[in-house]
C-alpha cells in the first residue's frame, strides 16, 4: 500500500508541476482527499507558519515594487554592470546574489537578464556564461536569504530543534557564494568563445543580425531614469526590515517575552518575522503614498500568492504521507541516512526538480530528515540541496535568459537536461552542499 499511495503522490506532484501557477497546491489537495477517503490516512496539521510568513514577506515585497523601489534597486544594478563589462562572467552571478538575497525572491532578476545578455554581446563575451551563472546564482541566493519562503519555513521546521535564523545564515550565506564563485569559474569556460563560435559567424553574415545584436534596446536605461524620493525611502524602509529580522533573530532578548508553562520565553521568531514584515509594508505605503490597492495587483504578490497555495497543497499531501508512514522510514532509513547524512541532500534535489519550489521541497521533506534524526547543522548544511528547480529547463528564470540571448548561445540540448544551466548549476549545488557541511562544522 505505501507503494501504491507513493505513487499517487508522485504522479500528482508531475500533474501539478506540468499545470503550473497553484496547480501544485490544488493537485496536492486532490492527493490528500484520496489518502484520507481512499487510504484512511488522517490528514496533518497544514503548515500554517509557513503560509503566514510567507504572505507577510510577499506583501512587503509587494509594497516595494508598487512603489517603485524594486526599479529603483534594478537601476543601481544596472549602472554596476555597465561600468564593468569586462567582467560580466563574474559581476552577472555576484549581481543577481545580492538582489536576490535583499530582496527573497528571484523574479527581481527579470529585468537585469536583458542587460548582462546586452553587456555580454557588446564585449563579444559568450552571453551562455554570465547569463547560465546569474540564474543560478538568484536561485541559490533564496537558500541564503533572511526573508525568502524556503529560508523561513526552515526556520521555523528548526526552531524546536533550538537552531533558529542566524544558524542558517550563517552557514548557508559564505556556502552559497563560494559555490557561485566556483560555477562561475565552470561557466567562463563554458563553451566556444562567441568570435569562435561556428553558428555565431554564420549568423554575424546577416547584416539585419548585426544591426540588432549592436544597437541600442528601446527605451532609455533603468540607470539613466530619476526616481523620487518616495522609491528611494521604500527601499531604505525594506532594507531596515531585513536588518530587523535579522538582528531579532540574533539576539533574542531583544524580543518581548511572555509567560509561557511557567517560564519566560521570548516571542517565536515566526511571529516577530510576520509583524515585521507587516509593518514594513505598512511603512512602505505610508512614506511612498502608494495606493494599498496597487500592492496586491503586482506581480510579486501574484505569484507570492501562487507559492502559499502551493506549498498549502503538496506540503500538506506529502506530510501526511510521510507521517502516516513513518514507523517504516525510521525502521528502514533511519541508521543509514544517520551515518551517511549527504544522502538526504541527493533526495532534496530530486524533490525540488519534481517540485520547481525550494520552500515547497523544504515543508515537503525537511519534516522527514528531522524524523529520521539527521543532525540540525546537517540538515542546514543540505538546505541548499534544494535547487534543484534548473535542471527541466522550463522554470521562468531559465527561460527568460534563453529568451534574452539574441546570440542564440543559451540553450536547451538534445537531450533536455544537458543545456546552459546545468553544468555551473550542478557545480554550484555541490560545492555550496560540500562547504556547507564544512562550515557547519565548524560554527555549530
Amino acid at each position: 500500500m505505501i507503494w501504491i499511495q507513493l505513487i499517487i503522490l508522485i504522479v500528482l506532484i508531475l500533474v501539478g508541476a506540468r499545470m503550473k501557477g497553484i496547480g501544485l497546491g490544488v493537485m496536492g489537495a486532490v492527493g490528500l482527499l484520496i489518502f484520507a477517503l481512499g487510504f484512511g490516512l488522517k490528514p496533518t496539521t497544514p503548515p500554517i507558519d509557513v503560509m503566514l510568513i510567507i504572505l507577510a514577506v510577499v506583501t512587503a515585497a509587494a509594497a516595494l515594487q508598487a512603489s517603485g523601489g524594486m526599479e529603483y534597486m534594478v537601476s543601481i544594478a544596472e549602472k554596476i554592470l555597465r561600468k564593468n563589462p569586462n567582467h560580466i562572467t563574474w559581476l552577472g552571478p555576484l549581481v543577481t546574489y545580492t538582489f536576490t538575497l535583499v530582496a527573497g525572491t528571484a523574479h527581481i532578476i527579470y529585468s537585469l537578464l536583458p542587460i548582462i545578455a546586452e553587456v555580454a554581446t557588446k564585449k563579444r563575451v559568450r552571453p551562455e556564461r554570465p547569463l547560465s551563472i546569474s540564474v543560478i546564482a538568484a536561485h541559490m541566493a533564496i537558500t541564503a536569504s533572511p526573508i525568502s519562503a524556503a529560508t523561513v519555513a526552515l526556520t521555523a521546521l528548526l526552531a524546536p530543534k533550538g537552531y533558529e535564523l542566524t544558524h542558517i545564515l550563517i552557514v548557508a550565506i559564505p556556502a552559497t557564494i563560494i559555490g557561485v564563485l566556483a560555477g562561475a569559474l565552470v561557466a567562463s569556460r563554458q563553451g566556444k568563445d562567441l568570435m569562435k563560435d561556428p553558428g555565431f559567424l554564420e549568423r554575424l553574415k546577416d547584416p539585419e543580425f548585426v544591426k540588432l545584436l549592436d544597437g541600442e534596446p528601446a527605451g532609455e536605461h533603468e540607470g539613466d531614469r530619476v526616481f523620487s524620493a518616495e522609491s528611494k525611502r521604500a527601499v531604505y524602509v525594506f532594507l531596515l526590515a531585513i536588518l530587523s529580522v535579522v538582528l531579532f533573530a540574533a539576539i533574542p532578548s531583544l524580543r518581548p517575552s511572555f509567560l509561557t508553562d511557567g517560564k519566560m520565553q521570548p516571542l517565536r521568531m515566526v511571529e516577530m518575522i510576520e509583524l515585521l514584515m507587516l509593518t514594513a509594508a505598512a511603512a512602505i505605503v505610508f512614506v511612498s503614498k502608494t495606493p494599498a490597492t496597487k500592492v496586491s495587483q503586482s506581480t510579486i504578490f501574484r505569484s507570492g500568492s501562487e507559492a502559499v497555495i502551493c506549498i498549502f497543497g503538496v506540503a500538506w499531501m506529502s506530510d501526511t504521507y510521510l507521517q502516516a508512514h513513518m514507523p517504516v522510514f525510521e525502521t528502514h532509513l533511519s541508521a543509514f541516512v544517520t551515518d551517511h547524512p549527504w544522502t538526504f541532500a541527493i533526495a532534496l534535489f530530486v524533490m525540488s526538480i519534481l517540485l520547481f519550489s525550494q520552500a515547497a521541497t523544504v515543508r515537503a521533506l525537511m519534516p522527514l530528515g528531522i524524523a529520521l534524526g539527521i543532525p540540525g547543522p546537517a540538515l542546514i548544511a543540505m538546505f541548499p540541496a534544494v535547487n534543484g528547480d534548473f535542471i527541466i529547463p522550463s522554470y521562468p528564470t531559465l527561460v527568460a535568459a534563453m529568451g534574452f540571448d539574441r546570440t542564440g548561445t543559451t540553450r536547451i540540448g538534445r537531450f533536455l537536461v544537458n543545456h546552459s544551466f546545468t553544468p555551473p548549476g550542478l557545480t554550484t549545488v555541490i560545492v555550496t552542499v560540500a562547504v556547507g557541511f564544512l562550515i557547519a562544522t565548524i560554527v555549530l
